[in-house]
């Protein structure tokens, strides 16, 4: 098992002292790393989360293809990570974007991933990404890429397309009910899985549960936002482990005692047996065999104080820009507002 050390964490430090013992050192490199984010990833701080999948994609030597087909905004969302990615020591940063499954079926668009070390899939529209790739060439070549050892990741809707079941859409709440949400084909990147985001913040444990008791065989997955579940295999077993500032909440229904098969319209559900795990950053679990590795280590005062003072108004900008679901004039609104205010400050 690589050396993944939980007393320290490498990828917040300083990149430039990020060595030998990074996590991109400790991945082999065959196949490539996944990392499903849970959206809102901070940009402006820390960024913990995104300086984790430049240190998985090469750090210097990376060249990442941003796929933004789930985000309904235009060539701005490209240019976020863009200067993210290469303000974090990226090398290459290019954008790949089929808006049609025709367009995912075009050579060249196709070709853009041949030499690539790792693909980032914006949030937005998971059933629009889910439409426009599954069954397609370009879509064959995200497997084929990370089966080659290619790191694959995306926050939001781009982490939900990751597994082999898709949340398509569906309400908020903390009961399960029957017809919650639905389920579409995912790239089937991570097995027998079903991920969910923004997953405290938007209150979708209902929604995960009721997926999970109707479909027991599946591991439900929630990603808080500012948080990333990275899965690598090794040794014959696939590992998650947690980076970022929330948790990732999983949900095993192996011996879920449930009435989903006779319950009506928005009827709640019985979910009797169903195994919780709660996993902050640092924590590792085994997803072949469902069970807690190692146990995280205690976050540090003076990090947890300044994870408390970040703007609060930057941030909401971040998480806006990371769902997909702002537009380019609401944008430029919103930065002049904040520039004032900072300016009154």
């Amino acid at each position: 098992m690589p050396n993944w050390p939980l007393d320290s964490d490498p990828v917040t430090a300083p990149h430039d002292q990020v060595g030998s013992e990074s996590i991109a050192d400790s991945v082999s490199s065959e196949p490539g790393a996944l990392m499903a984010i849970g959206g809102a990833e901070d940009k402006l701080g820390r960024r913990t989360v995104l300086r984790t999948f430049v240190s998985l994609a090469g750090g210097p030597d990376a060249k990442i293809a941003v796929v933004p087909t789930a985000s309904s905004v235009g060539p701005e969302i490209v240019e976020v990570y863009d200067a993210l990615f290469r303000k974090l020591g990226a090398r290459e940063v290019v954008a790949v974007r089929p808006e049609s499954r025709e367009e995912a079926e075009d050579p060249q668009t196709v070709a853009a991933l041949d030499d690539v070390t790792a693909i980032f899939m914006t949030g937005g529209n998971q059933l629009k990404l889910s439409g426009i790739v599954n069954g397609t060439a370009f879509g064959e070549a995200i497997k084929a890429a990370h089966r080659r050892g290619v790191v694959v990741g995306g926050t939001s809707a781009g982490a939900s397309i990751q597994s082999s079941h898709m949340v398509a859409f569906g309400t908020g709440g903390t009961t399960p009910k029957q017809r919650m949400t639905q389920l579409a084909a995912g790239l089937g990147l991570i097995r027998d899985v079903v991920i969910d985001q923004h997953f405290e913040q938007r209150n979708r444990y209902g929604r995960l549960l009721m997926l999970v008791a109707q479909s027991p065989g599946l591991l439900g997955i929630g990603v808080d936002e500012d948080t990333g579940a990275v899965i690598t295999e090794e040794d014959g077993l696939q590992l998650l482990r947690v980076v970022g500032r929330g948790v990732v909440t999983l949900f095993d229904g192996r011996k879920v005692i449930s009435n989903a098969h006779e319950a009506r319209r928005t009827a709640p559900l019985l979910a009797s047996g169903v195994v919780l795990h709660v996993l902050p950053a640092g924590s590792v679990f085994d997803l072949t065999g469902r069970q807690l590795v190692d146990t995280a280590p205690s976050t540090d005062d003076d990090e947890a104080d300044e994870r408390a003072v970040a703007g609060r108004g930057l941030k909401r900008l971040a998480r806006d820009i990371a769902a997909g679901d702002i537009s380019p004039s609401v944008l430029r609104r919103r930065r002049a507002r904040q520039g004032n205010e900072g300016d009154r400050a």
